[in-house]
C-alpha cells in the first residue's frame, strides 16, 4: 500500500515517516518535555531538546575536541576545518557549509520574509531574527553574566560578552593572524582582504561588507528610528547612538584621560583627545600626503579630492560632503534655532554662535597679556596676541618658506598656491578658500548681528566691523602712513592713500605704452585692445571681457546686493560701492593731491581736481579749440556745433542728441512706470529716478564736497554747489552775455528780456515772472 499524504499528495517510503509528516498539517505535538512542558511533533526533537536541560553534549569533534548536543551540528562544524562548502546558490554561486544557511540566503533573492511578528507585523528572513526581535517587545533578558550580572536577550550575545572579561579571541584570520572574540568579527574582517561586499541595497544598489551596515543604511531610506529616548522621546536609528544620547541626561562621562584626567561621554572623543598629547597623525591622504589625527577627518578630507557628496537634503536635493553641513543646511528650511541664551533668551542655529554670544553678557576676560596688560576672553586669543610682541612666526610655508604668526594665515596663504576653494555656502553655492570667509558670508544670509557696541548698542555681523566702528567713539586711528605720518581708522584707507605717494608704475602696456601701478590694472586694460568678451550673460546675452564684470552685471537681473553696510544696513551689488559708501560714515578722505595736499573721498575726484589744478585740458574741440579735461564733456560740447539729433522718436518725430534721452522720452508716451517705491508706492519710469526718490525717505546724502565737507542727496546738487567754490558760470545769455551758475537762473533772467510772465494771480489778474513774487 503506497504511503501518500491525502493533503499534499507527497509520497513517503515508510508509514512512520508519513505519520510524522501529517503532524506538520495537523500541528499535533504529542511529545512533551517533563522539565519545561514544551511540546514537539517528533520524539527525536524532544530528545535533542532535553540536552539543553542536562547540558549533555555527546558528539565531539575529532580535530578540536569541541562538543555538541546534536550529531548534525558536528558535521556542520567539521566544515569549518575542511573549508568545505557543498551548498551553492544557483543565482549568485555563493557557497555555504550548511543548508540551513543557504535557505535564508535564497529568501533574500526571492524577497521572501515568511516569519511574521504578531505584535508589530514586521517580517523576517530567518526565524532566529524574529525571535531576537520579539525580545524587543517583551524586554526579556533571560541570559545573565555571572561576573557582572548584565542581562542579555540572546545566549550568543552573552557568550560574546563573556569574552570581554576573559579577553579570549578564538577566531584567527588565516591571512594576517589577527584574532577576534566572535566569528562575525572575523568574517567582517576577512572581507577587508577579499574586498567582498555581499549586502546590496535594493533602493540605491550601494554595497556593504556587513549586514549591520546594510541595515543601518536602509534606515536612511526608510527614516526608521526604532530606538527612542525615554526622557525626551528623541528617536535614533542605532542603539549605540541612543546610549550616547542618554549620557546628556545623566551627565555620565565614563571615559577618562590617563594623562590630564579629562572625562568624555564617548570613547571616540577620548581617543581623539589623546592625540592632542601624542601629536600623532596616523592617517595620511594618498593624494596630497596631508596627515590627520582622526580617520573620520581623513574621510571628509578625501571628499575634497573625489568631489563626493553623500549627504542629500530631502527638501531641495542639495548635496553635502559632511553630515554636519547637511544638518546646518536643514535649519535654513526649518528656521530652527535650538540653542537658547539663558540670560536674554536669544536663540541661535549653532552652538558656537551661542558660546560667542554668551561672552557679551559675562564681559569676562580672564587671560591678560604680561607685556601690555590687554585682556582676552579666550586663552587662544592671548597666545595669538603675544606673537605681536615676540614677532614669532612659527608657521612656515613648505612651498615658498614664507612665515606666519597664525596657522589660519598660513592656511589662507597655502590656498594661493593651490587655488583651491573647499568651503562652499549651503545657500548660494559660493565657494571660499578659508572657512572664516564662509562664516562671514553666511551672516549675510542669516542677517545675524552677534557683536554689539557697548557705547551705542549697534549690532554688527563681524567682530572686525565692530572694532572699526568703536574707533568712531574713541577717535582711534591706528594705521599711519610712513611717508607723511597721516593716520587712518581703516587699513584699507591707508593702502588706498599710499597709492597717492607711489610715483612708480612698473607695469607697461606693450600696445600703447600706458603704465600702471598694479598688474591687475594692466590686465584689465589689455582687454580694451583685444576687444575680447568671452563671458556672456544668460539673461540678456550681453558680453563682458572679465568674469568679475559679468558677476556684477548679473546682480542687476537677480537684484542681489551681497555687500551690506553694518552702520546703516544699506546693500550694494559691488564691494567697491560699499567701500566708497563707508567713507561717508568715517568722513575719511584717503586720496590726497601731491601739489596742494587737498584730500578727496574718491580717486576720480582727485583725477578731476588734478586736471583743473594743472589746467590740463587734454581734449580739444576741432571747431572752436575749446579745451576740456574730460572726454565726455568734449562729446557733449560738439553737439552744440553740429546740432545733430540722430535719435528720433517714432511716435512724435522729436529728435535727440543721445540715445539715453530718447529712451527716457519714450516713457512719456507709454506712461509706463515699472519702478515703484516700497515706502510710498510712487511709480517711476526710470530706475535712477526711483533711487533718487528713495533718498527723500532714507535722508541719505552720499555726495560729499571735498572743499567744505558738505553732503548732498543728489549729484547735481553737489555739481551746482561746487560752482560756489569754482565761481564757474557755464550758462550764458545770448542777448546780453550775462553768465549764470544755474540753468534755472538763466531761464528766469531770459524772461526779463521777453517780458514773459508765467505765474498769474487769481485775485488781481496780475502776472509775475517768478513764482516767489506771486507768493
Amino acid at each position: 500500500m503506497p504511503n501518500i499524504c491525502d493533503i499534499c499528495r507527497k509520497d513517503f517510503p515508510t508509514n512512520f515517516l508519513l505519520k510524522t509528516h501529517l503532524r506538520t498539517h495537523t500541528k499535533e505535538k504529542p511529545f512533551e518535555c517533563a522539565v519545561c512542558n514544551k511540546e514537539f511533533s517528533q520524539n527525536v526533537n524532544l530528545k535533542t531538546h532535553l540536552r539543553t536541560h542536562t547540558k549533555e553534549k555527546p558528539f565531539t569533534c575529532d580535530i578540536c575536541t569541541k562538543s555538541f548536543s546534536e550529531k548534525g551540528k558536528v558535521k556542520t562544524h567539521l566544515r569549518t576545518h575542511t573549508k568545505e562548502k557543498p551548498f551553492a546558490c544557483e543565482i549568485c554561486n555563493k557557497a555555504f557549509s550548511d543548508i540551513s544557511c543557504l535557505k535564508p540566503h535564497l529568501r533574500r533573492h526571492a524577497k521572501e520574509k515568511p516569519f511574521l511578528c504578531d505584535i508589530c507585523s514586521k517580517t523576517f528572513f530567518i526565524k532566529s531574527d524574529l525571535k531576537n526581535h520579539f525580545l524587543t517587545h517583551t524586554k526579556e533578558k533571560p541570559f545573565s553574566c555571572v561576573l557582572c550580572n548584565k542581562g542579555f536577550s540572546q545566549k550568543g550575545v552573552l557568550t560574546r560578552h563573556l569574552r570581554t572579561h576573559t579577553k579570549e579571541k578564538p577566531f584567527t584570520c588565516d591571512v594576517c593572524n589577527k584574532a577576534f572574540s566572535c566569528k562575525g568579527g572575523l568574517q567582517t574582517h576577512f572581507r577587508t582582504h577579499t574586498k567582498e561586499k555581499p549586502f546590496v541595497c535594493d533602493l540605491c544598489d550601494k554595497r556593504f561588507s556587513t549586514r549591520f551596515s546594510h541595515q543601518l543604511h536602509l534606515r536612511t531610506h526608510t527614516k526608521e528610528k526604532p530606538f527612542a529616548c525615554d526622557v525626551c522621546n528623541k528617536g535614533f536609528s542605532q542603539r549605540g547612538n541612543l546610549k550616547v544620547h542618554l549620557r546628556i541626561h545623566t551627565n555620565e562621562k565614563p571615559f577618562t584621560c590617563d594623562i590630564c584626567s579629562k572625562t568624555y561621554s564617548v570613547n571616540s572623543h577620548l581617543k581623539r583627545h589623546l592625540l592632542t598629547h601624542t601629536k600623532e597623525k596616523p592617517f595620511t591622504c594618498d593624494i596630497c600626503s596631508k596627515s590627520f589625527s582622526v580617520k573620520s577627518v581623513l574621510k571628509v578630507h578625501l571628499r575634497m579630492h573625489t568631489k563626493q557628496k553623500p549627504f542629500t537634503c530631502d527638501i531641495c536635493s542639495k548635496t553635502y560632503s559632511v553630515n554636519s553641513h547637511l544638518k546646518r543646511h536643514l535649519l535654513t528650511h526649518t528656521k530652527e534655532k535650538p540653542f537658547t541664551c539663558n540670560i536674554c533668551s536669544k536663540t541661535y542655529s549653532e552652538k558656537s554662535y551661542l558660546e560667542r554670544h554668551l561672552l557679551t553678557h559675562t564681559k569676562e576676560k580672564p587671560f591678560t597679556c604680561n607685556i601690555c596688560s590687554q585682556a582676552f576672553s579666550l586663552n587662544s586669543n592671548l597666545k595669538r596676541h603675544l606673537r605681536i610682541h615676540t614677532n614669532e612666526k612659527p608657521f612656515t610655508c613648505d612651498i615658498c618658506s614664507k612665515s606666519f604668526s597664525m596657522n589660519s594665515s598660513l592656511k589662507r596663504h597655502l590656498l594661493t598656491h593651490m587655488k583651491q576653494k573647499p568651503f562652499t555656502c549651503n545657500i548660494c553655492s559660493k565657494a571660499f578658500p578659508v572657512n572664516s570667509n564662509l562664516k562671514k558670508h553666511l551672516l549675510m544670509h542669516t542677517k545675524e548681528k552677534l557683536f554689539a557696541c557697548d557705547v551705542c548698542n549697534k549690532g554688527f555681523s563681524q567682530r572686525g566691523n565692530l572694532k572699526v566702528h568703536l574707533r568712531i567713539h574713541t577717535n582711534e586711528k591706528p594705521f599711519t602712513c610712513d611717508i607723511c605720518s597721516k593716520s587712518f581708522s581703516m587699513n584699507s584707507s591707508l593702502k588706498r592713500h599710499l597709492l597717492t605717494h607711489m610715483k612708480e608704475k612698473p607695469f607697461t602696456c606693450n600696445i600703447c605704452s600706458k603704465v600702471f601701478p598694479v598688474n591687475s590694472n594692466l590686465k584689465k586694460h589689455l582687454l580694451t585692445h583685444t576687444k575680447e568678451k568671452p563671458f556672456v550673460c544668460v539673461f540678456c546675452n550681453k558680453e563682458f571681457s572679465t568674469k568679475g564684470i559679468l558677476k556684477v552685471h548679473l546682480r542687476a537681473h537677480t537684484k542681489e546686493k551681497p555687500f551690506s553696510c553694518d552702520v546703516c544696513n544699506k546693500g550694494f551689488s559691488e564691494k567697491s560701492g560699499l567701500k566708497k559708501h563707508l567713507l561717508t560714515h568715517t568722513k575719511e578722505k584717503p586720496f590726497a593731491c601731491n601739489f596742494c595736499n587737498k584730500e578727496f573721498l574718491s580717486k576720480c575726484n582727485l583725477i578731476k581736481h588734478l586736471r583743473s589744478d594743472a589746467k590740463e585740458k587734454t581734449f580739444s574741440c576741432n571747431v572752436c579749440n575749446k579745451g576740456f579735461s574730460e572726454k565726455s564733456r568734449l562729446k557733449r560740447h560738439l553737439l552744440t556745433h553740429t546740432k545733430a539729433k540722430p535719435f528720433e522718436c517714432d511716435v512724435c518725430d522729436k529728435g535727440f542728441s543721445q540715445k539715453s534721452n530718447l529712451k527716457k522720452h519714450l516713457l512719456t508716451h507709454t506712461k509706463e512706470k515699472p519702478f515703484a517705491c516700497d515706502v510710498c508706492n510712487k511709480g517711476f519710469s526710470q530706475k535712477a529716478s526711483l533711487k533718487i526718490h528713495l533718498r527723500m525717505h532714507t535722508k541719505e546724502k552720499p555726495f560729499g564736497c571735498d572743499e567744505c565737507n558738505k553732503f548732498f542727496s543728489f549729484k547735481w546738487y553737489l555739481k551746482i554747489h561746487l560752482r560756489t567754490h569754482t565761481k564757474e558760470k557755464p550758462f550764458s545769455c545770448d542777448v546780453c552775455n550775462k553768465r549764470f551758475s544755474r540753468k534755472s537762473n538763466l531761464k528766469r533772467h531770459l524772461r526779463s528780456h521777453t517780458k514773459e510772465k508765467h505765474f498769474a494771480s487769481d485775485v488781481y489778474n496780475k502776472g509775475f515772472s517768478q513764482k516767489e513774487t506771486l507768493k
